[in-house]
């Protein structure tokens, strides 16, 4: 069964050192579902620069997990600099959050933490 993030570019990363995958799955878990809720309540509040702040803490994680949502993230970096509204990036917030969430599922059960 396909994985919603690429198990092979945390090995890579990891240079194939299991324990270490688990070490970094587990931040992941820890670090990344915080900081998705502050980024998700900061564009709702439109802070935008807290907004900036959590989106650009986060890209490297999720890019480190081969989760193709760069484009997502970089949109709502580039919002927070703009006065556009909201709703021109709910459908990024939404493909980032529902990505994260399966990935947190995922990260659990292949690592059993």
């Amino acid at each position: 069964m396909s994985k919603m993030y690429s198990p092979e570019s945390l090995s890579e990363i990891a240079g194939g050192d299991q324990e270490f995958m688990k070490i970094v799955a587990k931040t992941f878990l820890e670090e990344i579902p915080p900081d998705l809720t502050a980024m998700e309540e900061a564009i709702h509040n439109n802070n935008r620069e807290l907004a900036y702040q959590f989106a650009h803490k986060m890209k490297p994680n999720l890019e480190m997990f081969g989760l193709n949502l760069q484009k997502d993230i970089t949109t709502i970096e580039s919002w927070t600099k703009t006065l556009r509204n909201k709703s021109t990036i709910e459908d990024n917030l939404s493909k980032v959050i529902s990505t994260v969430e399966i990935v947190v599922v995922e990260l659990k059960e292949d690592f059993n933490l």
